[in-house]
């Protein structure tokens, strides 16, 4: 189905047609058309390259850590008496554990590895906060460890793994060019394996057999064995890199809940402050606005009630008078009522909404929705959009002195994270130099979105134009 972008212009609606190739659907799914991979094995094939230069280069790498995070972890200790140089040394073990696991992070991600999570490195200001944040972080004692211990062991153990296989398939399938070279004048070498695999059987190595042909095939068979295994085995030693990796040198798992646990106090705090904003603001105006005329109207009816007969065309005068009050009064109501959810966006939707806010507008507005036309939107994040909408076409209205205002609305999925948002955008032609400053009505929405778990975009240079964009986070 396409979907039909709506545009108003000055209260004047037109209707254009917006082909969307990748419509959001109304209940967003995270299975999407892949292309056709290629065969698994070719696939380990093409990652070889990468994979033995990261495990070629595994022990060098390792053993030079491990000589120089020793090297300072013995003087740490034996110099530890004197305090002053021990600690030295053990903060630059610390750092330099830091510097090789950090390595390793990147020499497994330039291998073909999915990035791994790497871990904050929080410094508390003053020498005394520095040093709780070194000897008391234990990602440092976990990468130094790592250094020492862990990666030159399983560097070793790779890397020899590595060469054997190279050597084995390598010197196999060329034996036969090189072979020739190694005999010795009465012949056995060149007959070694043969006369191993022959004697395993219980075959004869004495006959009409052409020794150096039987030889040369068993070479080339074991050296096309190991060339053929040889992605399957550089494959699992990368893989072996990085699960320990993964565990030693990635952040924890607490980490990201905590830092979640700090995203939610502070949306929370950020949504009561913005709530109790917006109803301070909106005494304010109703007690500034219609509240005074309607204590007005009052007055003035009590008044052409007194004078109703002793002074009939005095009283016909203050009722007209408190007509006009009362039309100025439900002005101001509406005009309030519009930071709220209207009618019109509960039975027609978002778009519709859009329509009659921009048709309301004392600047000509346009409102282009990308929209597919299945998408259904939860009303509360409707309502939201509504009132980010509102607020932002407003401030351009008062503060940018604007000639033409434009509303686009549309969804968009973060593949990282598999969710959808929806983004309220909003462009005004005006002098530009917004900002958000604290206790204005930018700020204000900040703080709102904020606390719905969005964010605001501004981007409003000296003399204009001014982009604001409200991203609100969609969930069902």
């Amino acid at each position: 189905m396409l979907p039909t972008g709506l545009f108003v212009e000055s209260g004047v609606m037109t209707t254009e047609l917006i082909t969307n190739t990748d419509p959001a659907p109304s209940r967003p799914e995270s299975a999407t058309l892949e292309p056709v991979k290629p065969n698994l094995y070719l696939r380990l094939w093409k990652g070889v390259p990468r994979e033995l230069g990261f495990l070629l280069l595994a022990m060098p790498i390792a053993m030079i850590g491990f000589g120089v995070a020793t090297g300072l972890l013995n003087t740490g200790v034996a110099t530890l008496v004197t305090i002053f140089f021990g600690f030295v040394f053990l903060a630059a073990l610390l750092y330099v554990g830091r510097g090789f696991g950090t390595l390793e992070l990147v020499r497994l991600q330039w291998a073909g590895r999915p990035a791994i999570a790497r871990p904050a490195w929080p410094v508390e200001p003053g020498f005394w906060g520095w040093v709780r944040s070194l000897f008391g972080n234990g990602h440092y004692w976990l990468y130094s460890l790592h250094t020492i211990l862990i990666n030159s062991i399983v560097s070793i153990v790779s890397w020899t793994l590595t060469i054997l296989w190279l050597a084995i398939g390598l010197g196999g399938t060329t034996y036969w060019i090189w072979g020739r070279f190694t005999i010795v004048p009465d012949g056995s070498s060149s007959w070694f394996l043969s006369r191993i695999l022959f004697r395993v059987f219980g075959v004869s190595v004495d006959g009409a057999l052409d020794r150096w042909m039987v030889d040369s095939l068993f070479q080339l068979t074991l050296g096309l064995v190991f060339l053929a295994t040889l992605p399957f085995v550089v494959h699992g030693l990368v893989l072996l890199h990085n699960v320990i990796a993964r565990g030693v040198l990635g952040k924890f798992a607490s980490e990201d809940l905590r830092v979640k646990v700090t995203d939610l106090s502070a949306s929370r705090e950020a949504a009561v402050s913005a709530e109790g904003h917006s109803l301070r603001r909106l005494e304010r105006d109703i007690h500034d606005g219609p509240q005074q005329r309607l204590v007005r109207l009052q007055m003035d009816l009590a008044a052409a009630e007194r004078q109703l007969k002793s002074d009939p065309k005095g009283a016909a005068k203050l009722i007209a008078e408190a007509r006009q009050r009362s039309q100025e009064a439900l002005d101001e109501l509406r005009a309030l009522s519009r930071g709220f959810a209207p009618p019109i966006l509960l039975d027609r939707g978002i778009v519709a909404a859009l329509e009659s806010l921009a048709s309301r507008s004392t600047l000509p507005v346009t409102v282009k929705s990308e929209l597919d036309a299945s998408v259904e939107l939860p009303q509360e994040i409707e309502r939201n959009a509504y009132f980010v909408a509102s607020e932002l076409v407003s401030n351009a209205t008062k503060h940018s002195g604007a000639s033409a205002i434009g509303v686009e609305i549309a969804m968009r999925r973060l593949p990282e994270r598999d969710d959808w948002w929806l983004d309220v955008k909003v462009t005004d032609d005006g002098h530009g130099g917004a900002n958000l400053v604290e206790g204005h009505g930018l700020a204000g929405l900040e703080e709102r979105l904020r606390g719905l778990g969005g964010t605001l975009e501004l981007d409003s240079p000296d003399g204009g134009p001014t982009v604001a964009i409200g991203h609100l986070p969609v969930t069902y």
